[in-house]
């Protein structure tokens, strides 16, 4: 079971694994793999057999000349399923939950330079740094996005983590004046961050997805694959915000028990 290197990641793959071992599937989580540069390999490779995936960032990771932006969630999925193919990878049934990519400011900053959508910030982004994580400048949905589709360029890109503590408390210091951060960040609400409207859609959509090694389907059968299905379709926006606020102080592996309790999914 693979998870990325963010807190969300982790627990979305500690409920996975949780609700397998409690079933008889032996699972074990491979935590902070990092980055889709590892990860993807990883899985075809079959050192990770299981990751808890996002639809858009997927498809445009495994499937680069293709263009999620404007697409349902079920058109991705079918986009990122062909792609998947051949590489002996499924794509199963995404989450009615996505965390897309937000581009965020203090209430503050939005104020001063009268800002409410993404495009606005073209007059003031020369004078602005940019906090998010490390492999965002490369990234068609970060930085390398709000280049090409929106012409920012910034004073300065401050590598900090995924959406975390780090780009939280940068953002909240005025360490940066710009972040990314993701619908289920729940310190959005919590400190009154401004969300900027995607007014030329940059980003696609981001269901929660699994995406599994098709031997490991065939081996475990229907009834793993049903397992799998039932948990999905518990995995609400409001789910993933809860999860992520109780992450703050707790292991992923503690969250995981507790939401796998409140959903009934335990064995």
């Amino acid at each position: 079971m693979g998870a990325f290197d963010f807190p969300e990641s982790e627990a979305l793959a500690e409920i996975y694994a949780t609700a397998m071992n409690d079933h008889g599937y032996p699972a074990e989580v491979l935590e902070n793999v990092a980055s889709r540069e590892i990860m993807e390999p990883a899985l075809e490779q079959g050192k990770v057999d299981f990751v808890p995936e996002y639809l858009g960032t997927a498809l445009s990771f495994v499937d680069p000349g293709s263009d999620p932006s404007f697409n349902t969630p079920g058109v991705t999925q079918v986009m990122l399923r062909d792609a998947f193919a051949k590489r002996g990878v499924t794509v199963l049934e995404p989450a009615p939950a996505q965390n897309r990519n937000e581009i965020a400011v203090t209430r503050a900053t939005a104020d001063r330079y009268h800002l409410t959508k993404i495009s606005d910030l073209e007059k003031v982004a020369g004078q602005m740094n940019f906090g998010g994580p490390p492999e965002c400048p490369s990234r068609p949905h970060c930085l390398g996005g709000l280049q090409s589709v929106y012409g920012l360029k910034f004073e300065a890109f401050v590598p900090l983590d995924a959406g975390g503590p780090l780009t939280i408390g940068a953002l909240r210091n005025g360490e940066i004046n710009v972040a990314l951060l993701f619908t289920t960040t729940p310190q959005i609400d919590e400190f009154g961050f401004v969300v900027l409207r995607d007014d030329r859609h940059l980003q696609p959509s981001e269901n929660v997805v699994p995406v599994v090694r098709d031997d490991v389907l065939s081996k475990q059968g229907s009834e793993f694959r049903a397992l799998v299905d039932r948990i999905t379709r518990k995995l609400t926006e409001d789910s993933l915000r809860g999860i992520n606020r109780k992450l703050e102080g707790r292991t992923p592996s503690d969250v995981a028990q507790e939401w796998l309790f409140e959903q009934g999914l335990e064995s």
